[in-house]
């Protein structure tokens, strides 16, 4: 059985380079098995051999959506992976990966460097110790990859750019859903989203952390390190960016007072309103206003 292969390696110039993110390949291949891997038809650059594994100059996000296999790389070591997996590779890093000879695989890829990636992983949103995203098998994110390489086999005016803002979104997803699919226990991560939305339906009732634990039945402590580690937010400051976003909403479409406008949103009183206000936009409320 012949491999089903389509692979494009891109250009780019110094515009591009300005955007922030360029891509460099975008692909799909099917790998029956027994199949032999990988298969011919990579440039030189890109191609491997099993084993010996090989270093790239750029990064590449890697979705398995059929079969399994085993990833290797110098700074994580090796791990199986299959389906609904993402596996990211990273420039100057030594890495192997190639599917199980019974089963084969489906693999998408996506190819890319420049100063935004750079920023993620310099401040530990990706590490070479962490390579693997278990993001389950997502039409969203084979959706997004056959965008990439329709986008890439036109080539049209501006195709840099949008395959870009593909590469950030599969980057989003990769971040997030492996979050969500590793987090504590799907039972705490639910009693977080509870949590949400109750905050974010109720912030003008002047509710405090401690009455949103109680309401999902939650000690504080447990609540507030869940709450952090799962929004990046402390539940308080998470209230108050809620009710200071809406505040700014109110303050330009309203003509209500501080006073009426602080009650809405959940503090209790105008002046504690402007204090926090002008401690998160290092502008009152007032002139905030009339700057609108």
């Amino acid at each position: 059985m012949t491999t089903q292969l389509t692979s494009i390696y891109l250009l780019s110039n110094d515009q591009d380079i300005n955007w922030g993110l360029t891509v460099s390949t975008v692909g799909y291949q099917h790998i029956a098995p027994g199949e032999a891997y990988p298969p011919k038809g990579h440039p030189q650059a890109y191609s491997f051999q099993a084993g010996r594994g090989r270093v790239l100059d750029e990064y590449q996000f890697v979705y398995i959506s059929r079969g399994r296999g085993v990833f290797e790389s110098k700074s994580f070591g090796q791990a199986t992976v299959g389906e609904g997996d993402m596996f990211l590779l990273f420039p100057g890093e030594w890495h192997s990966y190639q599917p199980d000879e019974t089963t084969g695989w489906d693999e998408y890829w996506i190819g890319f460097k420049g100063l935004n990636i750079d920023s993620r992983v310099s401040n530990g949103f990706f590490l070479p110790r962490e390579p693997i995203f278990h993001v389950g098998l997502s039409e969203d994110i084979v959706r997004l990859y056959r965008n990439a390489i329709a986008i890439a086999s036109e080539q049209s005016i501006g195709f840099q750019q949008m395959l870009g803002g593909v590469a950030n979104m599969l980057q989003g997803y990769a971040f997030a859903l492996n979050r969500h699919n590793t987090f504590e226990d799907q039972q705490a991560a639910e009693a977080i989203h509870k949590a949400k939305i109750i905050m974010m339906e109720k912030f003008g009732q002047k509710i405090g952390p401690t009455d949103v634990a109680d309401a999902i039945n939650m000690g504080y402590s447990k609540f507030r390190r869940l709450f952090k580690e799962y929004t990046g937010y402390a539940p308080l400051q998470y209230l108050q960016e809620l009710r200071l976003q809406r505040s700014k909403q109110l303050l330009v479409g309203t003509e209500l007072t501080l006073t009426e406008i602080a009650d809405r949103v959940g503090y209790d009183n105008a002046d504690y309103f402007s204090a926090a206000f002008k401690k998160k936009n290092h502008i009152t409320p007032a002139n905030f206003r009339k700057k609108r």
